[in-house]
Formats: C-alpha cells, sequence, structure tokens
C-alpha cells in the first residue's frame, strides 16, 4: 500500500484503487516509489556536496566576474544617460537565469525518470525546450523594457521613445542569445552527467549561472552602447530588429512548440510564473538605481549575493521538485516529507530535503567568504573589506539563504498538492525572490555599516 499526506494528514491507498485516482499510474510505478525513496535516503552527503560544490564554486567566479563587469559598465555613457539601464540589469538577469534554470531543471528531472534513453525523444526534447525558451525570452525581455522605462520615467520624470526602442531592442537581443548559448551548454551537461551516473540536479542549476550572468552583461552592454552610438543616425535599425523578432520569428517558433508534445502545456500554462518574477525582479532593479547612487562598491557584491542565494535555493526546488516525481504522484505529498513544517524542520533536521538544504546552508558561508575577499581584491587591487563588513555581508546572505530554502520548501509542496509542476512554476519565483531579497539585504547591510562608522570603501 502507498501512503500519501497533505496538509500533514496521511492517507491510506489500495492498489486495487489505484485506477480510479485523478492521475493514474500502474501499481508497479507506485511499489517503485518505495525502492526510489530508499535510494535518495542512502545518497551520501559528500556525494551531494561534492556534486554541488564544483559548478557552485565556478558559478561564483561568474558572480564575481558579473560584479567586476557592473562595476565598469554603470561608468559607460550609455548607462550615465539613460538610468533605465540599471533598473533593466537585474530583471533581464533574473529572466535569463530563471528560464535557463527552469530548462535545467525540468530536463534534469526527465532524465532522473529515466526518460532519455531514445536519441529521437531526446532531440524533440530538446528543439521544445530551446525554442520554448527563445518564446519567453523574447516576450518577457519586451515587458522587462517597458517596466524599466516606465519605473524610470516615474522616478526620474524623463521619457523619449528612442531610449525605450534602444531598451527593448537591446534587451530582446540579450535575452535570446544569451539564452541559447547557455542553453546548449546546459543542455550538453546534463546529457553527460546522465551518462556518467551523476544526478544533474545537482549539477544543472549552478552552472547555469557560472557565466550567465557575465555573458549577459557583456552582450547587453555591447548592444545597448552600439544603438547608443548609432540611435541619432539610423533609429530605424532597431525597429527592423524588433519586427524581425515579434512578426517572424516568433510565431514560426510559437507553432513549433505548440506541435511538440514536452512543450506544448507549458507555452499555455507556464507564463504566470515568469511575468510575475519579472516584477519581484524589477523592484530589485529600482533598489539596484538607488543603491549604486548612494553607495560605491555596491554593485561589485549585489551580484554576488543573488547568485549565490539563487544557484543554491535552485538546487534545493530541482532535488525537491525530482523526489517528488519520482516518490508520488501529483496531489499527493509522500510520508516522507511534509509542507506545513517548522524552519528547523525543513532547513536542518527532520524531512529528507533538510538533508540538502544543511548542506547548502553550510556553502554559502565559505562560499560568500571566498567570494568577497575574492570581488574585492579583484576589483580594488588589494583588500580594502574590514572584518565588519564581512561579518555583515555574510550575515545578511544568511538571513537571504535560509528565507529562500524555507519558502522553496512550502512552496513546491504547495503546488505539487495544487497539481502544478515545480519544474516549471518554483524557480521563477524563488530567484526573482532572491534577487529582491538579496538586493534590499544588502543595502540594509551598507546602511547599518554607515551608521556605526565603517562604511565600504573602494580604492
Amino acid at each position: 500500500m502507498v501512503y500519501g499526506a497533505a496538509s500533514g494528514i496521511y492517507t491510506v491507498y489500495d492498489p486495487s484503487k489505484v485506477e480510479s485516482l485523478p492521475e493514474r499510474k500502474s501499481i508497479e510505478q507506485i511499489q517503485s516509489s518505495t525502492i526510489e525513496k530508499k535510494h535518495l535516503e542512502k545518497e551520501k552527503w559528500y556525494s551531494v556536496t561534492v556534486q554541488v560544490a564544483v559548478p557552485f564554486f565556478i558559478a561564483g567566479l561568474g558572480t564575481i566576474g558579473a560584479g567586476i563587469v557592473l562595476g565598469n559598465v554603470t561608468e559607460y555613457k550609455v548607462f550615465k544617460e539613460i538610468n533605465a539601464l540599471l533598473i533593466l540589469v537585474p530583471a533581464l538577469l533574473g529572466l535569463k537565469g530563471n528560464l535557463d534554470m527552469c530548462l535545467a531543471s525540468r530536463l534534469s528531472t526527465q532524465a532522473n525518470l529515466g526518460n532519455m534513453h531514445s536519441k529521437k525523444e531526446i532531440l524533440k526534447m530538446i528543439i521544445g525546450n530551446i525554442i520554448l525558451v527563445q518564446i519567453q525570452a523574447i516576450v518577457a525581455s519586451c515587458l522587462v523594457a517597458v517596466f524599466a522605462v516606465g519605473a524610470s520615467a516615474l522616478i526620474n520624470g524623463n521619457f523619449r521613445w528612442i531610449h525605450a526602442l534602444l531598451l527593448a531592442t537591446s534587451s530582446v537581443l540579450t535575452a535570446t542569445l544569451s539564452c541559447f548559448f547557455l542553453d546548449i551548454v546546459l543542455i550538453t551537461l546534463i546529457i553527460i552527467s546522465h551518462k556518467i551516473k551523476l544526478n544533474p540536479d545537482n549539477l544543472a542549476t549552478p552552472m547555469a549561472a557560472s557565466i550567465g550572468d557575465v555573458v549577459s552583461l557583456i552582450v547587453l552592454s555591447t548592444w545597448a552602447k552600439l544603438l547608443f552610438n548609432i540611435q541619432d543616425e539610423y533609429p530605424w535599425i532597431m525597429g527592423v530588429i524588433l519586427g524581425c523578432y515579434l512578426c517572424i520569428l516568433l510565431p514560426i517558433w510559437i507553432l513549433i512548440v505548440r506541435k511538440n508534445h514536452y512543450t506544448c502545456k507549458i507555452l499555455s500554462n507556464g507564463w504566470t510564473p515568469v511575468l510575475t518574477a519579472l516584477v519581484i525582479s524589477g523592484s530589485g532593479g529600482l533598489v539596484l538605481d538607488s543603491a549604486v547612487d548612494q553607495f560605491k562598491g555596491y554593485e561589485v557584491f549585489q551580484p554576488i549575493i543573488n547568485g549565490i542565494g539563487g544557484n543554491l535555493v535552485s538546487v534545493q526546488a530541482s532535488r525537491i521538485s525530482t523526489m517528488l516525481h519520482k516518490t508520488s504522484m501529483k496531489g499527493v505529498i509522500p510520508p516522507h516529507t511534509k509542507q506545513w513544517v517548522a524552519p528547523w524542520t525543513a532547513l536542518f533536521r527532520g524531512v529528507l530535503p533538510a538533508k540538502t538544504a544543511r548542506i547548502l546552508i553550510a556553502m554559502s558561508i565559505l562560499g560568500h567568504l571566498v567570494f568577497v575577499f575574492a570581488a574585492d581584491y579583484m576589483y580594488n587591487g588589494i583588500m580594502a573589506v574590514t572584518y565588519v563588513f564581512v561579518l555583515t555581508y555574510i550575515a545578511v546572505g544568511l538571513i537571504q539563504l535560509m528565507l529562500l530554502l524555507y519558502i522553496a520548501h512550502i512552496m513546491i509542496h504547495l503546488m505539487w498538492i495544487l497539481k502544478m509542476d515545480p519544474d516549471s512554476s518554483a524557480i521563477p519565483y524563488l530567484t526573482a525572490l532572491g534577487d529582491l531579497l538579496g538586493s534590499s539585504l544588502l543595502l540594509l547591510a551598507f546602511m547599518f555599516l554607515r551608521s556605526i562608522d565603517f562604511e565600504y570603501e573602494p580604492v
């Protein structure tokens, strides 16, 4: 017999009545959930740690690079004249991260479910997911640009249509090109890790951000600078680029995805998390726009705290989603986990996902410690951080991550009860919340340090 729990109440299911359940599974599949549970419990903590740590620290180098790049590009003339670009940056990076990590989570689940054996099916899966991400990138990046322009106009009191066109064009080009490049890298990683018997959930989501933010910032700043130089003489070029994306590529790609059974449902139902996440990430952009003017060096550390929080909570989200897919059916919470639990139970000891959560929390402390010194040295050429700054920074990083991990636990289990697929729904909310929490908590940290006369002073 199989035990299911919803809101902490356990119900016993008789295998003879399985056929009456809303989402049908064979008796063999249900009985196999016990085997999968035992397999998950036997996964060694050091195996999880090594598999997550390697891509995590590689990803950390990427977030440091993103901070350095952001610190440099904010000196460009285009960033100084178009304030909306700073509002655009966190939302656009968050969008890219959401789309790539959702793709990584979906394909990792398919790999763990054993659905990556037929080359024909793998090809369908890959093509459908890449084109789906391109569709989402086009639509969402246009909305991000509209949000950034509107918010900037309200805050700064100025609006120019040519700047709005520049932001929209730069945003679409950045989102589609960076997502395409990173999706190819991610898919290759997932297939290779599956072939060599490693868990893609531990590897793919951190690697999604390893070079993603750096690539996106370089692409965005390059296109923005180029289009800014030609905006007065050749504004029609931006109109042509947008027209090609919206009127030619978008309709063709929608037709292709609608015929792909791996992605057709997501095309219809997967917009709410992505679009809601844009608004949340956009709020983080408002924080960045405000903080950069007040505190020197803020832009160096902001991508790091956001990147670490987003990367680690995405690992947890992907693993919980895979666990639920492998050991239960949508709408039924398996007995080795619960939805409504205390933070200690979810993060340290009490349910199966807590095993990974405490590893991620410990890893974040070491990661923040390494990355804060590395970023400071790379930015200044010498060590400018004080012990008070480091302790404050690590404290807000821990608060951010623990909040995210607890929210992830509650949210993913709730989605499972509501028969929503967490692979396509949870990560956008979580990474967007990570951006907003990280940016806001870091701003509070800088304000606190100024109040006690330990303000960060870059060289």
